[in-house]
């Protein structure tokens, strides 16, 4: 079996030190005990995560008032570039895999993007958005709150991104191996989709995040906790809004076994859109993830859209003009960087985690206007809030919910709730034709 070994500086030179640079370990699935019904301790009944795909603070929110953002990149060699204008629907990807991290991150050095690129194309990674297209996503940073020191959890693409934002860690069945990039065919060697319906030839790289190396390519389905088991012990409903019902990149819960063959599957909804008419219906389950579908996703790529700011924008003003704007709180995040230049070096845990900066937008009643969160979050904080929230333990999977802070400095519930502001954004109309995601073969 080949082995991979990075050096990420002080991990490479403390090796012994697990405490400090070792993964957080978790358990094999364990049914959590039944509980009572909760009684909240805040006025929030309902979390509701939205995640877009691939982008950076840099690339997305340059002049936001208050926040950490770059208008300048640094190259390779070392020359410092100012970062120029590229429209959300520009048709060209950037590799954003576990070793387009390590050759991005360069030790800690972040000059590495325009590494490997052919030459006309060195200067790709080093875009923000064009302000027109991402004026709804800039309103809700504004009048709402950001924050600028989120993170993703792990050092590689979407398919284990989205496994931590439902665990808090991309665990397979067999310790201490992690899912470290997205499915491939064992016999093609082509990209595959993952889950537990996925082709029978799927396999999915591994890694050992105390060392880097590289382990079995099992098939991607597993068998862990969930956030899901212990809301489902406390009596809360929760639904996962996909674009299909199926194996893919961006539908976690078809990878964790006892959820795809079990009751809750039910609980995981398509077309994503049915979350608009559930609202519209006075229906809000009291956890809600909502991806969406390749044609309003912020992915990058040959079916690239400028539809992510309005369907998100759809979503949040759906929630803000109901009954449920005073005991919601909304957080939107994107699943990984994409390749985009983003110039805050992250702050590394140990061989996959943590990864690059992501985006984070939060909304509420009780949101500060214009707060900028200068905490460090990452997928696991989203966790730890919902966790606290309904009075689950925090850290009870065992993963990243653990380190991770739980978003409450974005959070003042001594204040008066705040009525909703409409979000300006053009209209969301569904598309009839529908893409797969960029990342799905």
């Amino acid at each position: 079996m080949a082995r991979s070994w990075i050096n990420y500086g002080s991990c490479a030179i403390v090796m012994v030190a697990l405490a400090a640079c070792g993964g957080i370990r978790t358990s094999p699935f364990v049914a959590p005990v039944s509980g009572s019904r909760l009684t909240l301790v805040t006025p929030i009944k309902h979390v509701v995560i939205i995640v877009q795909e691939n982008r950076t603070p840099d690339y997305l929110f340059q002049g936001v008032p208050g926040a950490d953002i770059s208008s300048y990149g640094k190259t390779s060699q070392g020359v410092l570039v100012p970062l120029h204008q590229v429209s959300l629907g520009e048709g060209y990807d950037l590799g954003h895999g576990h070793e387009s991290f390590i050759k991005d991150y360069d030790h800690g050095k972040m000059d590495g993007f325009d590494i490997g690129l052919r030459k006309p194309d060195r200067l790709r990674p080093f875009g923000y958005a064009v302000p027109s297209e991402v004026r709804p996503y800039h309103f809700m940073a504004t009048y709402y709150a950001f924050a600028d020191r989120m993170f993703e959890s792990n050092q590689g693409p979407s398919f284990p991104a989205h496994l931590y934002l439902i665990s808090g860690t991309a665990d397979t069945d067999t310790p201490p191996w992690l899912v470290e990039n997205n499915p491939l065919d064992s016999i093609t060697h082509r990209a595959s989709v993952g889950g537990c319906d996925a082709p029978k030839s799927a396999i999915v790289n591994t890694i050992d995040p105390g060392n880097g190396f590289l382990g079995p390519t099992p098939f991607p389905c597993f068998d862990r906790s969930v956030i899901t088991d212990f809301l489902d012990a406390k009596g809360v409903s929760w639904r996962y809004y996909q674009s299909s019902r199926s194996a893919g990149l961006w539908e976690p819960f078809d990878a964790i076994r006892h959820v795809r063959y079990g009751p809750d599957y039910a609980n995981v909804i398509y077309p994503e859109t049915q979350v608009l008419t559930d609202i519209a219906q006075g229906h809000l389950a009291g956890v809600t993830w909502v991806v969406p579908d390749g044609i309003w996703s912020d992915h990058a790529g040959k079916h690239s859209s400028k539809k992510g700011p309005r369907w998100v924008a759809a979503i949040v003003n759906a929630i803000g003009e109901s009954a449920f704007w005073k005991s919601t709180a909304i957080f939107v995040t994107w699943d990984d960087w994409g390749g985009w230049y983003d110039h805050v070096a992250p702050p590394i845990d140990n061989f996959y985690e943590l990864g690059f900066r992501v985006p984070l937008v939060i909304l509420s009643a009780y949101t500060p206007k214009g707060h900028v969160s200068k905490k460090q979050h990452e997928f696991g904080s989203l966790l730890a809030f919902t966790e606290e929230t309904f009075g689950i333990p925090k850290g009870v999977l065992h993963s990243t919910d653990v380190r991770a802070d739980d978003l409450m400095d974005s959070f003042d519930f001594t204040m008066l709730p705040r009525p909703f502001r409409d979000i300006p954004s053009p209209k969301f109309i569904p598309a009839a034709n529908r893409y797969p995601s960029e990342e799905d073969p």
